[in-house]
This record gives C-alpha cells, sequence and structure tokens, in this order.
C-alpha cells in the first residue's frame, strides 16, 4: 500500500537513442534496409525536422523496416520494442484495439480514458473529435514509413501533455516495386498486405492494401480489419504536391475484464456478451512544400476526414421485482423506482421470468473534420550562426452526431443477453436515450527558434497559442446544451551541448494543454452519471488540464575499438506535473461513471538503456521506471471498492499511485545472424504490478507483474522472397495488464457465487505466426 509523503527523488538513467537502439535490434536484409533519417519532426509538418543533437529532449524513431522486423508491419508492438517507456493495457481485451501508454501518458481507442498523447499522421491529427480517442485498428501500418515519438511539447497542440506520435507515410519516391506479405497463425489469424510503388520522372504513385481475420483467443472474439493507403504525388525544382487518400474498416470484439474467479478455470471466459465495435473512416489529404527563397521553405497541407462508429455492449441492469405491493408485477430500479421504457409505461417482471437482468447499451457516431495547417521554415543564419525558424498555423474543424440508448434484456445461462425491444428512458435513474450534436473548433498559432550558440551549444525557444471551442446541443432536452471556450500560450525552451565527440547532454521544459472533450463535457455531472463510455447526460463544466514538463540527460555513442562493436547509449530524466487532471470515476450506478477534475497528478521517471552490435550480433536493454502519483489528497468515487465508505468512496491520498500504471518496465533484446541469410532473436518483456482502476487510494493488492518471452526468426530463401516465423508469450505466462472493479451485489442475481470484486483482462496465451514476404 503507498501511503504518507514520498520524497521527491533525483532520477539518473541510461536509454536507448532511438535510431540507435532499433537497429541494434535487428539487421535486415539489404533489400528492405531504409536511409537512417538523423532528422527528427519538431512539430506536425515534417520540414521543421531537427538534427536529433539539437533537440532538447530523448526522441525516439522507427523506420519501415523496424516496424516489420517480427514478420508483419505492427504499429503498436513496434511502440513498445521502441522503448520501455511504452506499455500496452489490454482494456478491452482485443489485440488491434489496446491502450498504448508514453510515460504514463495514454492513447486509446475507449471513449472515457483521458488521453494524454497527440498522433498525427502526415502532419493531420488522428485524435477523434468526439473523445480524442485513437484508433489504432485503422492506423495502415504496412503504409508507414517513419515513425517519430517526443516527449511533451506545445507545438504539437492540444493533448500533448504526455507526449506525441508523428507518423510519416510513405510515397511512389521513396517506396518503389511491389511486395506481398501473407500471414497466419495461432487463433484463426490471417493477413494479407500488398504495397505497390512507382516513380515516373517527376511523378509518383503508391498503394497498400491490407486485410486482417482473426477469431480471437477468447469465447466470441472475432475481430476483421481492412485499411487502405494511397498517395499520388508530384515534384519539381522547388516544389511538391501530394494527394492522399485513407480508408479502413473493422468489426472488433471487445469483451473486456472478466471476474477473476471465472478466469481461474477457464482463462477464455467472457462476463457479459456481446460487445462488438464498428468503425468506419475516410479521409482526403492535399500537402505540399514551396522553396520561396535559399533557406526559406513553405509547407502546408489540408485535410477532410469523416468517422463512424456503431458499439454493442452487453451488461447486467440494476433491475428486479419491485417491493412496493403498489408496483407489484413490475421491475424497479434497486433504488425502488419502476423501469421506464420510451414512449411511456412500465417494464412487467414477465419478461424476464427467472433469468436475471441485462441491458444492451448502443451508441452511434458521427464526425466529419476538416482543417489544414501551414507553416515557414527559415534555415537562414542568425549573427553568422546556424539556426532554424518555424512559424505555422492550424486550424481542426469537426461535427459530431452522437446517439445512444439502452435496450431491456434478459441473461441466458450463457451469459449473453438478449434484447427485449424496450428502450429503457429514466433520467431520474441515469439511464436514458441521448441524442446530442457537437462542434468543435481549435486554433493554433506556432514559434520556435533553434540557435546555435557555439559550434557546439544550442539553444531552443518556442510556443505555442491554444484556442478551442465547443458547441454541444441536445436534441431531445436541454441538459447538454453548452458552449465551453478554452485558451492558453504555452512556452517551451531547450538547451543541447555537444561536450564531446561522441556525447550530447540535454535540458528542457515544455507546457502543454488538453482542453475537455465533446464526451468529458457531456458526462460530468455525478447526480447524472453515464454509461462509461457511451452515454452522456449532462454538462458542468471542466477545467482544462495544464502540463509542466522537465528533461535532462546525456546521450551519444561509443568508439568502435571499445566493446568491439557499435554502442549506444544515453541518460536522460523526465518530470511532468499535470494541473486539474481530468478522471473518469464510477459512479454508484452499475455501469455508470462521470468525469471529474481531479487536482493535480504527476509523471516522473527514469529512462535507461544501452545497446550494442556487430556484423554478427545484436543486444538492447532498455528501463524504464514511470512513477504516476497523485498530487491532491481528496475523496474520489469508487462504489464497488471492498472498503469504500457509507457514501461509496474511498481516501486518496497525495503519493497514492495512479492505477494503470506500471511503475517498472524492461525490454531485453537479442538477435544473432547465424547465416547471411538466417536470423534468429527474441525478446523479454517485463511490467511491473499495477493498480486496477477504481483503486486509486492503493487498498487493495495490485495486479501482480509479469515477464513474457517471444522468439523470431527470418530466413532468405531467395532473392526477394523471405520467411518469417513467431512466438509470442513462449512458456504461457498466464497475466494480465488491466484490471478494475464491478459490483458484487448486481452480480449475485447471476448465481456463481461471486465473492471477489477484482476483474481483469486476461493476457495473451502461447501464440505461433507464420508469415511469407515476397519483393519484386
Amino acid at each position: 500500500m503507498a501511503r504518507g509523503r514520498r520524497r521527491r527523488r533525483f532520477l539518473l538513467c541510461i536509454a536507448v537513442p532511438s535510431a540507435i537502439g532499433t537497429a541494434a535490434a535487428q539487421d535486415p536484409p539489404p533489400a528492405a534496409t531504409l536511409p537512417v533519417v538523423e532528422a527528427v519532426g519538431t512539430t506536425p509538418l515534417s520540414a521543421s525536422g531537427l538534427a536529433r543533437d539539437r533537440i532538447a529532449g530523448n526522441p525516439r524513431s522507427l523506420s519501415a523496416a523496424d516496424l516489420a522486423r517480427d514478420g508483419r508491419p505492427d504499429l503498436v508492438d513496434a511502440l513498445v520494442r521502441l522503448s520501455a517507456g511504452v506499455a500496452v493495457n489490454d482494456t478491452q481485451g482485443n489485440p488491434f484495439a489496446p491502450d498504448v501508454s508514453y510515460r504514463g501518458f495514454t492513447a486509446s481507442p475507449l471513449l472515457g480514458t483521458p488521453q494524454g498523447l497527440a498522433v498525427y499522421q502526415n502532419g493531420v491529427r488522428i485524435n477523434e473529435a468526439f473523445g480524442d480517442t485513437v484508433n489504432w485498428d485503422l492506423i495502415p501500418s504496412i503504409a508507414i514509413r517513419g515513425v517519430d515519438l517526443l516527449g511533451s511539447s506545445p507545438l504539437f497542440g492540444l493533448n500533448a501533455t504526455g507526449g506525441a506520435l508523428a507518423l510519416r507515410m510513405k510515397t511512389g519516391f521513396d517506396s518503389q516495386g511491389a511486395r506481398l506479405d501473407a500471414s497466419g497463425g495461432s487463433f484463426g489469424r490471417a493477413a494479407l498486405g500488398f504495397e505497390y510503388g512507382r516513380q515516373a520522372g517527376n511523378a509518383a504513385a503508391y498503394l497498400a492494401v491490407e486485410g486482417i481475420n482473426e477469431d480471437g483467443w477468447r469465447f466470441r472474439s472475432p475481430s476483421r480489419v481492412r485499411r487502405l493507403y494511397g498517395d499520388v504525388g508530384v515534384r519539381g525544382e522547388r516544389a511538391t504536391l501530394h494527394l492522399s487518400i485513407g480508408a479502413g474498416s473493422s468489426a472488433l470484439s471487445g469483451n473486456g475484464p472478466t471476474p477473476v474467479q471465472l478466469l481461474g478455470p477457464e482463462r477464455r471466459s467472457l462476463f457479459t456478451y456481446p460487445d462488438r465495435t464498428y468503425n468506419r473512416m475516410t479521409t482526403a489529404q492535399l500537402r505540399g512544400t514551396y522553396e520561396i527563397a535559399a533557406n526559406w521553405s513553405l509547407e502546408a497541407n489540408a485535410y477532410v476526414r469523416s468517422f463512424r462508429q456503431r458499439t454493442l455492449n452487453a451488461d447486467i441492469a440494476e433491475a428486479e421485482r419491485c417491493d412496493d405491493d403498489d408496483l407489484a408485477g413490475l421491475l424497479c430500479f434497486e433504488g425502488g423506482a419502476p423501469l421506464a421504457a420510451a414512449g411511456g409505461g412500465t417494464v412487467g417482471a414477465g419478461l424476464l421470468g427467472d433469468a436475471a437482468a441485462g441491458v444492451v447499451n448502443r451508441t452511434g457516431t458521427n464526425t466529419l473534420g476538416a482543417g489544414g495547417a501551414a507553416q515557414i521554415v527559415s534555415t537562414e543564419p542568425v549573427l553568422g550562426r546556424p539556426a532554424r525558424l518555424v512559424l505555422g498555423a492550424s486550424y481542426d474543424h469537426a461535427s459530431t452526431e452522437f446517439r445512444g440508448g439502452s435496450e431491456f434484456g434478459s441473461l441466458t445461462a450463457d451469459r449473453t443477453v438478449i434484447g427485449s425491444g424496450l428502450t429503457l428512458d429514466a433520467p431520474g435513474s441515469g439511464i436514458a436515450p441521448v441524442r446530442l450534436d457537437s462542434s468543435t473548433a481549435y486554433w493554433g498559432l506556432f514559434a520556435s527558434g533553434t540557435l546555435d550558440l557555439a559550434p557546439r551549444l544550442s539553444a531552443t525557444i518556442g510556443a505555442r497559442w491554444n484556442t478551442a471551442r465547443i458547441e454541444l446541443r441536445d436534441r431531445i432536452g436541454t441538459a447538454l446544451n453548452g458552449d465551453h471556450d478554452y485558451s492558453r500560450l504555452n512556452p517551451a525552451a531547450g538547451l543541447t551541448w555537444r561536450f564531446a565527440e561522441r556525447a550530447t547532454a540535454y535540458l528542457g521544459y515544455a507546457e502543454a494543454n488538453r482542453a475537455p472533450t465533446p464526451a468529458e463535457l457531456s458526462c460530468a455531472d455525478p447526480l447524472l452519471p453515464c454509461t462509461l463510455g457511451a452515454f452522456f447526460l449532462a454538462d458542468p463544466p471542466l477545467r482544462q488540464v495544464v502540463s509542466r514538463t522537465w528533461e535532462a540527460g546525456l546521450r551519444g555513442t561509443l568508439p568502435p575499438s571499445w566493446l568491439g562493436g557499435r554502442t549506444g547509449w544515453s541518460i536522460g530524466v523526465f518530470h511532468t506535473g499535470l494541473t486539474d487532471d481530468i478522471l473518469l470515476v464510477q459512479s454508484d450506478i452499475q455501469g455508470r461513471g462521470y468525469f471529474r477534475n481531479a487536482g493535480d497528478t504527476r509523471r516522473q521517471g527514469i529512462e535507461a538503456g544501452l545497446n550494442w552490435r556487430n556484423d554478427r550480433f545484436a543486444a538492447t536493454l532498455d528501463y524504464a521506471l514511470v512513477d504516476a502519483t497523485f498530487r491532491t489528497a481528496q475523496r474520489l468515487p469508487s462504489p464497488n471498492h471492498p472498503l469504500a465508505d457509507a457514501d461509496g468512496a474511498i481516501p486518496v491520498q497525495r503519493g497514492d499511485r495512479i492505477p494503470g500504471i506500471p511503475l517498472h518496465r524492461v525490454r531485453l533484446d537479442g538477435e544473432w545472424r547465424a547465416t547471411e541469410a538466417w536470423r534468429v532473436g527474441g525478446n523479454i518483456v517485463f511490467n511491473g504490478d499495477q493498480y486496477l482502476r477504481g483503486d486509486e487510494a492503493n487498498l487493495l493488492k495490485p495486479i501482480a507483474g509479469y515477464a513474457v518471452v517471444n522468439l523470431r526468426t527470418a530466413l532468405t530463401i531467395a532473392p526477394g522472397v523471405e520467411a518469417y516465423g513467431l512466438i509470442r508469450n513462449l512458456f504461457d505466462q498466464r497475466y494480465a495488464s488491466f484490471g478494475t472493479l464491478y459490483n458484487l451485489e448486481t452480480a449475485s442475481a447471476l448465481n456463481l457465487g461471486l465473492s471477489d470484486p477484482r476483474s481483469v483482462t486476461p493476457g495473451l496465451p502461447r501464440a505461433v505466426y507464420g508469415g511469407l514476404r515476397v519483393s519484386f
């Protein structure tokens, strides 16, 4: 149990520079090797790239070859390998819809998860407008040319409180020829990807398609993913112009956490069923660059993006036969009020028979967004010193229609909820249909300048002004109506000093802010809670979240003669304090919750690593300590907690750890090139323990830490033809990466004898995959 005061620690670490670290863990065939890009984007638009040694932070980078190192290109898997600071929580229990966290900040597809990472694709923000969610299933991994992962930076706009992820996509200029990737394996996995690029003079085209089917390893957990990306570009002596299109659709089963007592005898168990999410996205983007004059360039983009989502989620209902004699034959909420159906009337107990009560929650989200960004980049020397200046602006607008309703139903013996056709409409009990329209408009003005004060000393200063306007319109009543405005100027500054031929020191400071999303603003009233991640019933204001981040450290390489190979290292610390952090807390109504400002929180840590490689062997060790704690003492609602007080609250103390964030993480990776054609490698991934969601006071035993061993191999069997294999969780470790609490009293209606309120999402058992890559 974490209690009392905790000393502020000075953090010192050794961390792997991204480009070197990823290279050390692999040695792909020459045909797949891409040039190493030393510049890292410092704004969402790619032309703002800055040499790594002049960035006051510890950015990490991936190439297309890195994404495909273990087989089929996979962005999320590659991010986990990239840095021990990256972790994945299987909140929904679906491999295509993970929660990805970096330094304790999350990018999640789950509506209701506070988001702390800004994600961009070719300079376009792809955090969805309604809840800032990130749908990893719609990102075409096969078409990614490069990835930059950075710490907090105001230049990336809203949501970069914890960091930013910038994806650069392939074009026909940089990815030519055809490549086919077919793979399959455990649990009905079948995947096929194809890409083709061609250049003809000053014009080029590129197209990529992906399809993935999987039955899933848990009961009733099939998924289907389809993705497409295309680009047509032209370039001249001073200008480039690209038109890109993207499309994706998916049908995902997210059966989520299951009571630990059900998982004991059968790890594939589900609690209630069905739980399905259907996504569809289309986007079009026009982007270009123009060389205004020597050392001056202009870059701009414009986009249109459509996103549609449908969800269906089954749950237990807090309903029983009414005790009041005047309501005999009817069903009532546990509070005593009769269940009311849409259109008037009550719900008769005869609908249940001897079954337990259930509910099927359905939502629909339609978003249409458009916007653009532009920046001017100057590399004109200042006072005879090398310098880089960036001036830019951005605008993003989106309109969203949200619809939701709860259908009353009954549970079968296998806990499938069968709908009755009656939609519940009882606002006083927190269950009612919702029709909400929202509009978001985000403006940004940003500037950054880097100047070499001396041959080995560089200074950077920058700032961004963010303005957000959010309008909510209730299409059933007036409870959701509201207009909200947020604005803030966020500064940044940093120093880098190349104090030796192979070593650089850095020190940086940055502020960023996150405006509450329409989803959060629509669900912030404790008296009118919403279905977790689904329904919105009130509109009290929330304060914006502000982060303040310090980073400091060293990085460099060792002479090849020292260890007989190439060795990279870096030393760094980070410290991020948040004011008015937003947290989703549980309501005393089953499956309901609401958002609230939860005072100050802090995430600080160590990132430590070392890598080495020669012509035959490579090894990487990466360690991260992410100390995420509450800094404000408070009482937080947690009615399902077994130690909650009479009001259903738990006492959170200053220093208690934030749930869902492991304190320690370790990545150990090794590879051996047995022959010119055959590579063998593997890694060990260790995540420390973490507290359950709903146990913010750290009163219960945490979810145990775990270590997973993975193996991989690749064999070139002919020019341009490579076979590969992968084993996940070699020793079939039983583990969980996410947990929460459920209502034992409500679950008692199932007559399962449940006495433990803990519910976790089990991790993937041993799985074997194989595939074939062909380039021609």
